[in-house]
């Protein structure tokens, strides 16, 4: 290391007060006031198996004694550029649930029970109070799929991003008894295909979305079914933990698919069996108003919008044929309005998925 004597024998130059990180835009004092601020969040989601709260160099946490032979899944993801509407809307406060949902969703159809989150918050310029907003969603998020919140990652990152925006990433591991796996092998002919509502587009295809909305000049204020444009490109993805894991303790369940990009093709594809094809009626359920606004305002093909877009289902249980009524009326009690979309068929070698009217 050079001492103070050296450098000046060389001829640098120093200044009357010294160098701060501060002074190079982090603020490590901010960044500590912030982990406390967000630690009774983290507080509200504590679940059986925490070992440890927020602030240490990692998160500790117990599998629950109830798994016998438990396999551990994970799952990451972020919202993508479904942020750009939280920066332009100025609104933080549920963009943080969308982060929990997409990767809660997706542990959860692999017959899981999600356990606990941590979350990456990256940032130009730490706002305390939009950081807090977007930690307060993610907690509601937890909550709702009764994970855990157990640790994260703040990053303040001079010049990386623009005044005012942020980038979100997420990560879930959950548990699930190794003999209940659901991967897809147990799908059969005859199978029915239950369908539970999407809340939205979810976090999926703002790309598109923001094409379209850039192109036609639209102001997000624009009244659609009763609710201004931008407020419901904000709607929170839906987090299917609770009914689906009830669904999951009641019955036999041979598949999920939680319907994210690639929509319901591209999603049942992933967990069908060679020589099946999930055959589905699209007259089973109506488009939601913002799909429908999506594609009248645009030259988006039918089909391009089913490849793109949830349409409107958010997930996919497959049942058999026997146990339909019981899965329906089960996940009615718990609060979802599902219904019946199509059915398993004898298929090609890859499987496939055919969209019929």
């Amino acid at each position: 290391m050079f001492s103070l004597q050296r450098l000046k024998s060389t001829g640098t130059r120093l200044s009357n007060s010294s160098l701060t990180y501060r002074d190079a835009g982090v603020d490590i004092d901010a960044g500590d006031a912030f982990v406390e601020a967000i630690k009774p969040i983290a507080k509200r989601t504590l679940r059986d198996g925490c070992l440890s709260g927020l602030g240490g160099f990692g998160g500790l946490f117990e599998i629950p004694a109830k798994f016998k032979r438990p396999v551990l899944v994970s799952g990451t993801d972020g919202v993508g550029t479904k942020l750009k509407y939280a920066f332009e809307l100025n609104r933080h406060d549920t963009i943080g649930v969308d982060l929990v949902a997409m990767c809660v969703n997706d542990v959860l159809v692999q017959g899981a029970e999600p356990l606990f989150f941590l979350d990456y918050f990256a940032t130009g310029r730490l706002s305390p109070e939009v950081a807090t907003a977007v930690m307060t969603g993610i907690g509601e998020g937890c909550r709702q799929a009764g994970v855990a919140l157990i640790g994260g990652e703040t990053a303040e990152m001079p010049g990386m991003y623009p005044d005012g925006e942020y980038d979100l990433a997420g990560f879930c591991v959950g548990a699930v008894e190794r003999d209940r796996i659901l991967d897809g092998s147990a799908i059969k002919t005859g199978d029915t295909l239950i369908a539970l509502p999407a809340s939205g587009p979810h976090a999926n295809g703002y790309s598109l979305i923001r094409r379209i909305v850039t192109d036609r000049a639209v102001n997000l204020d624009v009244t659609l079914a009763g609710r201004p444009l931008g407020e419901q490109l904000l709607t929170p993805t839906r987090i299917y933990v609770r009914p689906v894991l009830d669904l999951l303790d009641a019955l036999p369940v041979h598949g999920l698919a939680h319907i994210t990009g690639g929509g319901l093709p591209g999603n049942l594809r992933r967990i069908l069996p060679p020589g099946t094809r999930a055959v589905i009626s699209t007259s089973a359920w109506q488009w939601p108003p913002i799909f429908r606004w999506l594609a009248e305002q645009s030259t988006v093909a039918t089909e391009e919008m089913y490849r793109t877009f949830n349409c409107g289902i958010g997930m996919v249980a497959v049942v058999a044929e026997d146990t339909v009524n019981a899965a329906l009326a089960r996940l009615e009690a718990g609060g979802e309005n599902a219904f019946v979309i199509g059915r398993i068929e004898p298929g090609p070698e890859p499987s496939d998925v055919r969209l019929t009217d």
